[in-house]
C-alpha cells in the first residue's frame, strides 16, 4: 500500500526532495555488478532497466539490469564494467526524486512525512464502540515493520500522559487518508488501541 522510502531533505530549498533508495555494497562477480541494500518498498520500479538514481553530489547512475537474490538486489549500472569499478562504489548511497503529491495519491502511496501529524479518526461501527469520526490521537511516527509499515498513534490519557499505540499500515485497518483535510480513518480490531479517555 505505502511506499515509505526513507527521505533525504536537502538544506538547499531550491533542490527537489530526494528519497534514499539504496546503499551499494560489495561487488558481485567480475563484470561490474554490485549488491545493494534496498531502502525502498518499490525495488522492482527503482531498479528497473533505464531507471536513474543519483548521489547527493549529483552523480547519475543508470540501471542496465537488476535481479533479486534472497533478501538483496544485484544491480549493473551503465559504465561500471569490471570488478574494480564496482568495488569503488562500495558504501555509495543512491537517491531518486520524490514523486509529486498528485502521482502519489493516484498510486495510493504516501511518504512518512505526509502522514506524521495526521489526526486518526474512527470509522463507523468500530470495535471501540465510539461514534464515527471520533479522534483517537495523531500519527507521531511511521516505523518499518517486518511485513508492513507501522503507524505510531499518540493519544492522551485522562492524566494528560502520552499513550502510544502501534497500528499496522494496511488497507483493512487504515482504509482512507485525507491529506488535505489533515486526517486518516481507522478501523481497528479490538485491543489494538487503548481504552479512550472518559471525556471522549
Amino acid at each position: 500500500m505505502a511506499d515509505v522510502s526513507e527521505q533525504y531533505r536537502s538544506d538547499d530549498p531550491q533542490q527537489r526532495e530526494l528519497l534514499r533508495v539504496c546503499r551499494i555494497g560489495r561487488a558481485q562477480g567480475l563484470k561490474g555488478e554490485v549488491n545493494v541494500m534496498s531502502f525502498t518498498d518499490e525495488p522492482e520500479r527503482r531498479f528497473a532497466p533505464d531507471s536513474t538514481l543519483v548521489t547527493k553530489d549529483g552523480r547519475i547512475f543508470t540501471v542496465l539490469r537488476s535481479r533479486s537474490f534472497k533478501l538483496r538486489w544485484i544491480v549493473l549500472f551503465d559504465g561500471i564494467s569490471d570488478r574494480t569499478a564496482a568495488e569503488s562504489l562500495n558504501g555509495t548511497e543512491l537517491f531518486c526524486e520524490a514523486d509529486s503529491a498528485e502521482t502519489m495519491a493516484e498510486d495510493d502511496a504516501w511518504y512518512p512525512a505526509d502522514l506524521i501529524g495526521l489526526e486518526a479518526r474512527l470509522v463507523a461501527d468500530n470495535a471501540l464502540g465510539l461514534p464515527e469520526g471520533s479522534s483517537v490521537g495523531n500519527v507521531s511516527d511511521v516505523l518499518e515493520g517486518a511485513a508492513q509499515s507501522i503507524l505510531e498513534i499518540t493519544s492522551r490519557s485522562d492524566e494528560g500522559e502520552a499513550v502510544k499505540s502501534l497500528v499496522p499500515f494496511v488497507d483493512e485497518i487504515v482504509p482512507e487518508i485525507y491529506l488535505d483535510e489533515g486526517y486518516l480513518t481507522l478501523d481497528p480490531p479490538g485491543g489494538l488501541l487503548p481504552d479512550p479517555p472518559s471525556h471522549s
